[in-house]
Formats: C-alpha cells, sequence, structure tokens
C-alpha cells in the first residue's frame, strides 16, 4: 500500500483521480483573479484626461502619411518567415546535439528529415529573392 504526504481522503489513495489537479486549478483560479483585479484597479484608478495630443495616432515620432491598409512587400514575411526557420532550427537542434548518442540512427535520419524540410524551406525563399537587398 502506497502512503502519500498529506494524505487528506481516501480519493487521495488513487494517483489517477481528479484530486492531485486541485492545486493546477486553484493556481490558474488565482492567476485570473489576479488579473482581474489588475485590470479592474488600473481602469478604475488610473488617469482618464483625454486630450487631442492622446486621441492621436502614434507612429513612433514619424508623422503618418498616407492609409495603413496599402499592400505591403512580401520581401518583409519572406525575411519573416527566414527568421523563423533559422530559429526554430536552433530550438531543434539543441535537444539533439544534447542526446545525439542516446538517439541512435533513428534520431539522426529524424534530424536528417528535418534538415531536408528546413532546407525546403529555405530554397523557397532563395528563388523568391528575400535575400536580394537591392530593391
Amino acid at each position: 500500500m502506497n502512503m502519500y504526504l498529506l494524505q487528506a481522503s481516501t480519493v487521495a489513495q488513487n494517483p489517477d483521480s481528479a484530486f492531485w489537479f486541485f492545486p493546477v486549478g486553484l493556481q490558474l483560479l488565482v492567476a485570473i483573479g489576479i488579473i482581474v483585479v489588475m485590470m479592474t484597479a488600473s481602469h478604475l484608478l488610473g488617469p482618464k484626461r483625454k486630450t487631442s495630443d492622446k486621441l492621436e495616432n502614434f507612429a513612433s515620432g514619424i508623422a503618418s502619411h498616407g492609409d495603413a491598409r496599402h499592400p505591403m512587400a512580401i520581401k518583409y514575411f519572406l525575411v519573416a518567415i527566414l527568421f523563423v526557420l533559422f530559429d526554430v532550427e536552433v530550438i531543434f537542434f539543441y535537444p539533439y546535439a544534447v542526446n545525439f548518442r542516446e538517439l541512435g540512427w533513428n534520431g539522426f535520419f529524424a534530424v536528417l528529415m528535418f534538415v531536408g524540410f528546413f532546407l525546403c524551406g529555405f530554397t523557397y525563399i532563395l528563388k523568391k529573392g528575400a535575400i536580394k537587398w537591392e530593391d
């Protein structure tokens, strides 16, 4: 018979019962409560002076011109995809580099497949000309 520390009831004897998720639910309720209290307090106690300067759109000190609905160059999105590809590559290579001996050949082939997918995305970006900055 397994004994659990601070066992409160017979429900606690079953490790698969929902009793063990009570701390998670309690932490979730406390977090939501803190968020509600902070947002309500900032709304009620915060300053409410609306001036024409505060109601004006802010564009980092640069005078705004034109409409925000004009199409953007595809180059912006391709550079963003390139960043995500390199970022994801680094994140997924680190666990492999730490555990490459335990993963064996199956892990090696999985990493090769990942590199293949990465190179497909990188080739797509190169063919679209995202790295050419002459424009």
